[in-house]
């Protein structure tokens, strides 16, 4: 039976066979008997390739004493739930991601810094649950996640396309006016400041 490990664009976990292009850690988020309990452990939340590193065996979707892999469908959800790039095995999108974030807000804190911030970003302390922010539809940037009707859609230069569970529906008009925004307030400055998430990566078969 597949784990509840598939990750939404509103934060909500799915439970699928399918793993996407990418894959997430959060930290440990399962206990001993391999049930999800938590959301997140820690404040570093990274977006990986679905490859382990060379020379180390794969231990598993949910290995006994290691973080919960989890998965997207592509980078741009993996934002929406607060992911940031990972710096070890996705060194050149974080050096892209560092120098964006550079741009939008004049410099950029070490890795510690950054998941603080998006932490802040992506969690109601109150409520634990996901932080949503509102915004006019035409100033956001290509990449982000909306709320339209209540399903999450993903911003294109000139459409939105829903979010299905593994995948998208027929694009929509992209809106005007005010909008909820999924996708964390620091990550949507980060797009506009010329970084883009990667929708379709060339090598997005897993090992395991």
């Amino acid at each position: 039976m597949p784990h509840p490990n598939r990750v939404q664009p509103d934060g909500s976990f799915l439970a699928t066979a399918a793993r996407g292009g990418f894959m997430g850690n959060r930290g440990r988020l399962h206990d001993a008997g391999g049930v999800i309990c938590r959301r997140w452990q820690g404040k570093a939340w990274i977006t990986c390739t679905l490859h382990e590193k060379p020379g180390r065996a794969s231990p598993g979707v949910l290995p006994a004493n290691s973080y919960t892999r989890l998965f997207f469908q592509d980078e741009a959800v993996a934002c929406a739930a607060g992911h940031r790039p990972c710096a070890e095995c996705r060194r050149a999108a974080y050096r892209a991601f560092r120098a964006a974030w550079a741009r939008a807000f004049g410099s950029c804190p070490d890795a510690k810094g950054m998941d603080a911030l998006l932490h802040t970003a992506r969690i109601d302390p109150a409520s634990r649950q996901p932080r949503r922010s509102h915004a006019p539809a035409e100033t956001l940037p290509a990449g982000v996640f909306i709320l339209l009707d209540g399903t999450p859609h993903r911003l294109t230069a000139d459409a939105a396309l829903p979010h299905a569970p593994c995948g998208y529906g027929p694009a929509r008009p992209r809106p005007r006016g005010r909008v909820t925004v999924l996708t964390p307030a620091p990550l949507v400055a980060v797009m506009a400041a010329g970084w883009q998430p990667v929708l379709a990566p060339a090598d997005d078969k897993p090992n395991w």
